[in-house]
C-alpha cells in the first residue's frame, strides 16, 4: 500500500534498483500520482525526480520537460522541500531539458532558445558559473549548423563549474566536434582519456565507443574499433535510450563489411523500432538501419530475411523502403523546424558512405545470419592482396593456359577448369570440331574436367564421389590411348578411397555416384596399388617418355608430350606414396576404427612392415623426383616423411625434411607449392617452442596461397596456428586478428565446431591481454545454443566457468549467477573423480547471487555449494565463499548482520579443522589468515574494536607462517589493525607505532607499493 509518505519513499528507493526501461518507467509515473495525495510537497519533488531520469535513460525525452517544468514550479514554490541533493539536481536537469527540446522536431527554436535564456538567468540569480549553458547554446547551434565556431569558443574557453557535464561526457562532445570538422586524428587523441577508461559515467565509455568506430576504421586502427565494437554494443542492446548508438554500430557492421553481424543487431534490438519518445536518436537508429540495409540490398542480398518492426516478416529490400518512408520525412521536419539543412545533410552524408576496408573486419563473433563473403581468400594484415587467376576470353588460350598451368602445377588452374566447365555447358558451347586440331578431341577435355571435379571432391572430404570422376577419367584416357594419364587417375582413385571422406555420406543421400574402386578393404586396395605398379614398369618399357604420341590426344601436347608422361608416372609413385602413408598413420592412431585391427592382424601375418612399406614408396619418389627433375615431387615426398618423422616425436627430423622441402621447391621456382611445407614447419617449430620462425613462416605461407590464388590451401586452420604463435610471442593484438579471421573462416567453410574453438582461443588471449569485456563478448557468441555442437565438454564447461567469472569482473552479477549455475547443473553429473568442480561452481554461484542481492536464491546455492564440498572436498573455494557471504552479508544489513557474518567465518573454520593433518597443495596458513582478518573487519564494522584487534593481529601472525608469499597479505592484516587501533581504540601512538615497523618490514621484502599504503596511514595518524 503506498498511503503513507515512507511506503512511496521505499517504493522509489526500490524502482530506483531497477534497470532503466518501460517497467521502471511505468512504476515512477505510478509513484508520481501516490505522491500527490500527500500534503508535503518533498516526496512529490522525490518522485517527480525519479520519474525524470526514468525518461532521460529510458529515450523519453518528449515527456522529460513536462516532469520538470512540474518540479520547476515546486522550486519556486516549497524550496525548503528539496534537499541538498535535490536541490543541485534542479540546475543540473536543466541541460536535460535542453537536450530534450532538441530532441523534438514539434518544439520551435524560438521555444529552445528562451528555455536556455531562462537557464542562464537562474544560474547567475543562483551564483552558478555560465559555462553548461555556453555549452548548451553550442549543442544547439551544432544541431542547427549555424554559428557553430563562435559557439564551441564561448563553450570551450570557460572554466568548468561543478554543474558542467561530467568530464567524460564532456570530452565526448569535444571530440565529436573534431569528427564533425573531419579530423578524425585530433578526435580520438581527444577521445583517449574515455577510451582507455580514465574516464567515465553511467552513459560512457558506451557512447564515445559508438561514435568512435568510424574515426578508428578511417585512420587503420581496426583493433581498436574492434575491441569497442565488442565491449560498447553490448553495453547499448536493447537500450531504448541508446538508439543512437545502436544505430552507429549498425552503420560499423555495414562499413566494415559485416552485413550478417548488423543483421543480427537489428535482430536483437527489434522492440526500438517501436520506441518513439525521442525522434532525433530515433533518427539516428533509422539512419543506422538504412546504412546497412542499403548495402545489402546494393550486394543482392535484397530478398533477405531481416528483423524489422514486430507484427509482420520483412524482407531487406521491404524494411528499407519501410525505414526511408519514416527516417526522410523525420530528418525534413527537424530542418523546417531549424531552418537549415543541418540535419538531413549529416544524414545524406551517412547514407553515401561506402565499405572503407576492402575486406571484412574480423570481430572474432559467431554470426548466426549468413551473408556471403568473398570466394577469394582475403589476405592477412601483412600479405599482399589477393591475386585472382586472369581468365582468357579466347577458347583456345582458356584451355592452353588451364593445360600449362596444370603441368606446373599452379593452383590458380582450378579458376580456369571452372570456366571451360562452364563454357561447355553453356547453350553457346564451343564447336569442337573448329579446336579439334590445337586442342584434341573434346572427349580428351571432359577427361580432364573430370579430373579436375576430382581433385575439387576429394578436398571437399567427399572421396567416394572423387573416386568415381576419376573412374570416368581413366575411362576417357584408355579410350584415347592415352595410358600414363589413364594409369595415374587409377592410381589415385585408389589411393584417395584408403580413407572415407568426412562427407562421403552425403553423396549416398544425395543419389550421387559412389566410389569407383568399389568398397575394397585396405587390403584390396594395397593389392590394387601393387597391380598398378607392375602396369607401370610394363608401360616404361611399352610406352617411353620419349616414344612418339599414340594417338590424336597425345600429339596436342607436342612438345610437352614427355613433361605429361614423367607428370603422370611421378603421379602414379605419389599416389603410392599417399596410400601407405594414410594406412601408417591410422594404424598409429589409438581411435582407429574398430575394423582396423583385423587389418593390422592381416599385416603382420603377412609380414608386412607398413613403415617399411612407407619408406620405400617416399624413398623411391624422392629418388625418381630427383633424377628425372622435378623437385616439387620430391619435395613432396619429404613431407610426408616429414609428418611421419613429427608423429612419431623426431622432431629435428621433420624439421630438416621441411627446410629440404622448401629447397627443392626454390629449385624447382614453383612458390605456389611453398604453403603447406611452410605450414608444416611453423608447427614443428612451435612444438621446439621456436615461436618467431614459426610466425614469419605462416604469414609467407598465408602470403604465397593469397598471391597465387590458391583456393585450396587451408587458411583457417593457419590463422589459427598463427594466432597461437603470436600468443606465445606476447603479440596479443596479432592473435587478436589472427585469431578473429580463422573463426570467420572456420565460419564460412560451415565447421561450426572448430569456428568456436578459435573463439575460445581468443577469449582466453583476450582475457590473458588485460581485454576481460571483449572477451566476454567473443564467449557470449561462442556459448550460443547453437554454436557447440561436437566441441569438447570440458572445453566447454572451462569456457562457461571464463565467461561467468567475465561477467562477474565487469559486475554484471545477476547474469554471472545464472551461468554458474547452468554450469553447475552441467557438472553435476560427471564422475566422482571430478566433482570438485561441482563445488568450485557452486560456490561461486552462491557468491554471484548475494552479490546481487538475491539472497534466498544464494542461500540455496550455499548449502548446495556446501553439500558439494562434504562429497567432494575443495577447501579454498568453500572458505572463500564463506569469507564472502560474511563481507556480502555485512554490506547488505550492516551491524544487524553480524552475528550471521560471524556465523559464516565459524563455518570457514569448521572446513579448515577437518583438513587432514598431512593436506597437501593448500595454503592452510592463508586461509587462517583470511578468516581472521575478515572476522576483525566483521566486528570492527559493529563497532565491537576490543574483540576486532585480537583477531586482526591474529590474521598477521597467520599469514607471518607463510613467509615471502605471506608479505602481502600480512601487511594489509596490519593496516586494519592499525585502523582499528588508532580510530576504534584511539591507540594512536600504538598504532603508528605498528604501522613504522610494518612499512620498514615491507621496504626490506621490496613490496614498496604496500610500504606506501602503511606510510600514508601512518602520516594520516600523525597529523592528528
Amino acid at each position: 500500500m503506498l498511503d503513507t509518505p515512507e511506503a512511496v519513499v521505499e517504493a522509489l528507493r526500490e524502482n530506483h534498483e531497477r534497470p532503466h526501461g518501460l517497467p521502471r518507467t511505468v512504476i515512477a509515473e505510478e509513484l508520481v500520482e501516490a505522491a500527490e495525495a500527500f500534503e508535503q510537497p518533498d516526496v512529490l519533488v522525490t518522485a517527480l525526480l525519479e520519474l525524470m531520469t526514468a525518461y532521460e535513460f529510458t529515450g523519453e525525452q518528449r515527456k522529460s520537460p513536462v516532469a520538470f517544468a512540474r518540479i520547476l514550479k515546486l522550486w519556486d514554490t516549497a524550496p525548503d522541500s528539496f534537499s541538498p541533493y535535490e536541490a543541485h539536481q534542479v540546475f543540473w536537469r536543466f541541460k536535460w531539458v535542453t537536450t530534450s527540446l532538441l530532441q523534438v522536431p514539434d518544439i520551435p527554436l524560438t521555444a529552445i532558445g528562451g528555455w536556455i535564456d531562462q537557464m542562464r538567468a537562474r544560474y547567475e540569480a543562483a551564483g552558478h558559473g555560465v559555462q553548461p549553458v555556453a555549452a548548451m547554446r553550442y549543442h544547439l547551434a551544432h544541431h542547427t549548423g549555424t554559428g557553430v565556431a563562435d559557439a564551441y569558443d564561448l563553450w570551450a574557453t570557460r572554466p568548468r563549474t561543478d554543474l558542467s557535464d561530467c568530464e567524460a561526457c564532456e570530452t565526448r562532445h569535444l571530440a565529436w566536434h573534431r569528427v564533425a570538422e573531419g579530423d578524425d586524428a585530433a578526435a580520438l587523441d581527444a577521445w583517449r582519456p574515455v577510451l582507455t577508461g580514465e574516464q567515465g559515467c553511467s552513459e560512457e565509455p558506451q557512447m564515445s565507443q559508438a561514435r568512435a568506430l568510424l574515426p578508428l576504421l578511417r585512420t587503420g586502427r581496426t583493433d581498436e574499433a574492434r575491441s569497442h565494437h565488442l565491449t560498447g554494443y553490448r553495453k547499448v542492446r536493447g537500450n531504448t535510450g541508446m538508439q543512437d548508438e545502436v544505430g552507429l554500430h549498425l552503420e560499423f557492421c555495414a562499413l566494415s563489411r559485416n552485413e550478417g553481424r548488423g543483421l543480427e543487431i537489428l535482430a536483437e534490438n527489434r522492440s526500438l523500432f517501436e520506441a518513439t519518445g525521442a525522434p532525433l536518436d530515433r533518427l539516428g537508429f533509422l539512419t543506422g538501419a538504412e546504412v546497412l540495409l542499403a548495402r545489402l540490398a546494393g550486394t543482392g542480398h535484397e530478398d533477405t530475411a531481416v528483423a524489422g518492426p514486430p507484427g509482420r516478416s520483412w524482407t531487406a529490400s521491404e524494411l528499407l523502403a519501410h525505414v526511408r518512408a519514416e527516417a526522410g520525412p523525420l530528418a525534413a521536419a527537424f530542418d523546417a523546424r531549424n531552418g537549415t539543412s543541418a540535419v538531413g545533410d549529416r544524414r545524406r552524408a551517412r547514407l553515401a558512405r561506402g565499405p572503407l576496408l576492402d575486406e571484412p573486419l574480423p570481430l572474432g563473433l559467431r554470426t548466426a545470419v549468413a551473408v556471403a563473403r568473398p570466394a577469394t581468400p582475403a589476405p592477412a594484415s601483412a600479405a599482399p592482396a589477393a591475386a585472382r587467376t586472369e581468365v582468357p576470353e579466347d577458347f583456345t588460350a582458356l584451355v592452353r593456359e588451364a593445360r600449362r598451368m596444370g603441368r606446373d602445377g599452379h593452383p590458380g588452374d582450378s579458376r580456369l577448369w571452372d570456366r571451360i566447365g562452364e563454357r561447355l555447358a553453356e547453350t553457346t558451347a564451343p564447336d569442337f570440331e573448329a579446336y579439334a586440331d590445337e586442342l584434341g578431341p573434346e572427349e580428351l577435355l571432359r577427361a580432364e574436367l573430370a579430373e579436375h571435379r576430382a581433385q575439387k571432391l576429394w578436398l571437399d572430404d567427399r572421396h567416394k564421389a572423387s573416386a568415381a570422376e576419376l573412374a570416368a577419367a581413366v575411362e576417357g584416357y584408355e579410350r584415347l590411348r592415352m595410358p600414363w594419364h589413364a594409369l595415374s587417375a587409377r592410381a589415385r582413385a585408389l589411393a584417395w578411397t584408403t580413407r572415407p571422406g568426412a562427407r562421403d555420406g552425403e553423396d549416398e543421400e544425395s543419389g550421387e555416384a559412389g566410389s569407383g574402386t568399389g568398397d575394397l578393404d585396405r587390403a584390396e586396395v594395397r593389392a590394387a596399388l601393387d597391380a598398378v605398379m607392375g602396369e607401370r614398369e610394363k608401360l616404361l618399357a611399352e610406352v617411353p617418355f620419349d616414344g612418339a604420341p599414340l594417338g590424336d590426344a597425345e600429339a596436342v601436347f607436342a612438345a610437352d608430350l614427355r613433361t605429361e608422361r614423367i607428370l603422370a608416372y611421378l603421379s602414379v609413385r605419389y599416389a603410392d606414396t599417399f596410400a601407405a602413408y594414410q594406412e601408417l598413420v591410422e594404424a598409429a592412431e589409438p581411435d582407429a576404427d574398430a575394423d582396423a585391427a583385423p587389418d593390422a592382424d592381416a599385416d603382420a601375418d603377412a609380414g608386412l612392415d607398413l613403415a617399411g612399406r612407407f619408406q620405400e614408396r617416399a624413398g623411391t619418389l624422392l629418388t625418381e623426383a630427383e633424377r628425372l627433375g622435378f623437385p616439387h615431387q620430391s619435395a613432396n615426398a619429404r613431407q610426408f616423411r616429414a609428418d611421419v618423422m613429427g608423429r612419431g616425436g623426431d622432431l629435428a627430423g621433420a624439421e630438416r625434411e621441411l627446410r629440404a622441402a622448401l629447397q627443392d621447391l626454390e629449385t624447382a621456382g614453383r612458390p605456389w607449392r611453398r604453403p603447406r611445407p611452410r605450414a608444416l614447419l611453423a608447427q614443428v617449430l612451435l612444438a621446439r617452442d621456436e615461436p618467431q620462425e614459426a610466425v614469419d613462416l605462416l604469414h609467407g605461407a598465408i602470403a604465397d596461397a593469397v598471391a597465387h590464388d590458391d583456393a585450396s590451401f587451408a587458411l583457417a586452420p593457419t590463422y589459427l596456428l598463427l594466432g597461437q604463435a603470436s600468443a606465445h610471442l606476447g603479440d596479443f593484438s596479432g592473435a587478436v586478428r589472427h585469431l578473429s579471421e580463422a573463426a570467420a573462416r572456420f565460419d564460412q567453410a560451415g565447421d561450426p565446431g572448430e569456428a568456436t574453438q578459435a573463439r575460445l582461443r581468443l577469449a582466453d588471449v583476450l582475457s590473458r591481454s588485460g581485454q576481460p569485456a571483449d572477451a566476454v563478448a567473443v564467449l557470449e557468441s561462442a556459448l550460443a545454443d547453437d554454436a557447440t555442437a561436437g566441441v569438447d565438454e570440458r572445453m566447454l564447461a572451462q569456457a562457461r566457468l571464463t565467461f561467468a567469472r567475465g561477467l562477474r569482473d565487469l559486475e554484471e552479477h545477476l547474469p554471472a549467477a545464472r551461468e554458474f549455475l547452468a554450469l553447475a547443473d552441467t557438472v553435476a553429473g560427471w564422475p566422482q573423480e571430478d566433482r570438485a568442480v561441482l563445488t568450485l561452481v557452486a560456490s561461486e554461484a552462491a557468491t554471484a547471487l548475494a552479490t546481487a542481492d538475491h539472497w534466498e536464491a544464494a542461500d540455496t546455492a550455499y548449502e548446495r555449494a556446501v553439500a558439494a564440498h562434504a562429497e567432494a572436498p575443495n577447501p579454498p573455494m568453500i572458505a572463500l565463499m564463506m569469507r564472502e557471504f560474511a563481507r556480502l552479508t555485512m554490506r547488505a544489513r550492516g551491524a544487524e548482520g553480524t552475528d550471521a557474518a560471524l556465523a559464516h567465518l565459524d563455518r570457514a573454520d569448521a572446513v579448515l579443522a577437518a583438513l587432514p593433518a598431512d593436506e597437501d597443495g593448500f595454503a592452510v596458513w592463508y586461509e587462517r589468515g583470511e578468516i581472521h582478518y575478515r572476522r576483525a573487519r566483521v566486528l570492527a564494522e559493529a563497532d565491537r574494536y576490543e574483540e576486532a584487534l585480537p583477531q586482526a593481529e591474529a590474521a598477521v601472525a597467520a599469514h607471518e607462517e607463510g613467509g615471502p608469499q605471506g608479505e602481502l597479505a600480512r601487511a594489509e592484516a596490519v593496516r586494519v589493525a592499525a585502523l582499528i587501533e588508532g580510530n576504534g581504540l584511539d591507540r594512536t601512538n600504538e598504532a603508528i607505532a605498528r604501522l613504522t615497523t610494518a612499512a620498514a618490514r615491507c621496504r626490506k621484502a621490496e613490496l614498496p607499493e604496500a610500504a606506501q599504503v602503511l606510510d600514508a596511514l601512518r602520516q594520516e595518524l600523525l597529523s592528528r
